[in-house]
């Protein structure tokens, strides 16, 4: 009976699995892009993904030995084109009705968020950016900016107290106490929840939620969850299959829904107490402004977010608002740590406000921390690359010309209905044509004088293409880089940062969100010991 039920089952997945192979291969065998150059594949069911994942500088190394643009093959065997060239990237960012998130993105997010705005395209996104824009404004970013305040504090005085006990030196993994203050800040400041992962209580259990979510992006396992990840969200069918890390992600998605569930239904009884939409108590969080701006008589019923949608987006402002502005802080204290120069400088500059309770327009009245700010984000952008594909065929215009295998120039590619675009935001901060030289090298003066090619990159903040741009920019940029500011102005007026780490010990992972490792300890778990002193401002 079991084998009559298995057989056909059996041949009705091989029959799926051959026909999406079939169709890839017919795709590669006639895609006008067939003739560009690009790097050996080593795998047919990886193609280059794995080394990808395993060598942060690859790419770097195929850019210099392909140009720009070159084609590479992802999971599966599936073609994706690579290009690095400011005039192709801003073409497809400026036709994001033709070029769209890709639906193996927008799954791949949902597998974690749900139907957040990670995971929605076109009419859904704007009505969903229609919403959440006014969450993020600059007239909420000057509310919670006491809430970015606070926790660096409660961060600081716990450093405070572990230098004291180790007679004033102490090392300090920085990545792990990061991330538990970006959760406890995206916990009140989103959603005026506490999630008590600071409390200095020997006998309390760890974080749950902070927990797996380690466990997932952290672990040296994480590059091989990713990967299984995609895999499933190319081929839906392998969701069917217990595939390592399945386990994990069950368990982070329950436990961020639940807590969003619990979030949803107090802010919907705050607004019930207070008596109706326009009045919410005072609460100036994230989630309570979404819902003002949801049940504002401006917005048409049918434009409005369901409770399924709104629930939604807690889990995706845990996962944006937390783990990159954690591996950013990370960086910008390695940066500081390296440049003991620059540390004192900034530090300086940090005295001269004479409160430590910081409003958001001093904060960003301090020019030095502003450049200390977008240095690290430009070095050290947390998503690394996005991703778009073409939904009908187009011409892709390129600033340098193209040679093809055959040795054929092109100014422009045919691109297929269906090919992938391969966007390198961490290559075009750092690329040498447009910020010179020194553009590896983390220097917060460039900002003083910039070059003038940096004006053609697409952006919304800071000349970036760290939030990347267009309709699908971060919309948590202003958020991002105001928490940033507080927590550098609060740990940096307190302590002295050395590295703990000799020169040259400190790597990075390959995939989003970019964090750094030890070297040395063979592995690839998020890690960046420093050495911390306290900072006696009499003493100098």
């Amino acid at each position: 009976m079991i084998s009559q039920l298995l057989i056909p089952i059996a041949g009705t997945i091989l029959f799926y699995v051959l026909f999406h192979a079939l169709s890839i291969v017919y795709r590669e065998l006639t895609s006008p892009l067939r003739y560009m150059v690009g790097p050996k594949t080593r795998s047919l069911l990886l193609g280059n993904s794995q080394e990808m994942m395993e060598d942060p500088d690859l790419t770097d190394r195929w850019r210099s030995e392909f140009g720009a643009t070159f084609r590479f093959k992802g999971i599966f065997g599936i073609s994706e084109l690579h290009t690095s060239d400011i005039k192709a990237i801003n073409h497809v960012i400026s036709k994001s009705n033709v070029y769209q998130k890709a639906p193996f993105a927008r799954a791949r997010s949902g597998q974690l968020t749900g139907n957040g705005i990670l995971s929605v395209d076109l009419d859904d996104h704007k009505r969903f950016r229609r919403i959440v824009n006014p969450a993020f404004g600059v007239a909420q970013m000057r509310v919670i900016t006491e809430v970015f305040i606070e926790k660096a504090i409660q961060l600081r005085d716990i450093w405070a107290q572990q230098v004291r006990d180790n007679h004033g030196t102490v090392q300090i993994e920085v990545v792990s106490w990061l991330r538990l203050m970006t959760l406890e800040i995206i916990g009140k400041a989103g959603f005026n929840y506490n999630f008590d992962a600071l409390v200095p209580d020997k006998n309390k259990k760890p974080n749950e939620l902070n927990e797996v979510l380690n466990q997932i992006f952290h672990s040296p396992l994480s590059n091989r969850y990713a990967i299984f990840r995609l895999a499933q969200s190319l081929v839906p069918i392998l969701k069917l299959v217990p595939l390592p890390g399945k386990s994990l992600f069950l368990a982070a998605r329950t436990e961020m829904f639940s807590i969003g569930h619990r979030i949803l239904a107090s802010s919907k009884a705050d607004i019930i107490t207070s008596e109706g939409e326009k009045n919410l108590g005072g609460k100036r969080d994230l989630l309570s402004t979404l819902l003002k701006a949801n049940l504002s008589p401006d917005v048409p019923a049918n434009q409005r977010l369901s409770d399924r949608e709104l629930v939604s987006q807690i889990p995706t402002f845990f996962i944006a608002g937390h783990e990159t502005t954690s591996v950013a802080a990370s960086w910008a204290l390695h940066a500081l740590s390296q440049n003991i120069i620059a540390q004192t400088k900034l530090r300086k500059e940090l005295l001269t406000v004479s409160t430590d309770n910081p409003t958001m327009d001093e904060l960003n009245s301090l020019p030095y921390l502003e450049s200390v700010v977008r240095e690290t984000l430009r070095i050290y952008s947390p998503v690394m690359v996005r991703h778009r594909m073409a939904m009908q065929e187009d011409v892709l215009p390129l600033s340098k010309p193209y040679v093809d295998k055959e040795g054929k120039s092109h100014n422009s590619l045919v691109i297929p209905k269906g090919q992938i675009i391969y966007i390198p935001i961490l290559a075009v901060n750092t690329d040498k044509d447009i910020w010179g030289p020194d553009a590896r090298e983390w220097k917060p003066e460039r900002w003083e004088t910039i070059p003038d090619e940096v004006s053609a990159i697409p952006t919304v903040w800071g000349n970036l293409l760290t939030f990347f741009a267009g309709p699908h920019n971060c919309v948590g940029s202003r958020f991002a880089v105001l928490e940033l500011k507080a927590m550098l102005f609060t740990i940096i007026r307190a302590f002295e940062v050395e590295k703990a780490v000799p020169e040259g010990g400190i790597g990075r992972t390959a995939e989003s969100p970019l964090r750094p490792i030890v070297l040395a300890e063979g592995n690839r778990k998020s890690s960046l010991p420093l050495i911390l002193k306290a900072y006696d401002v009499h003493g100098v």
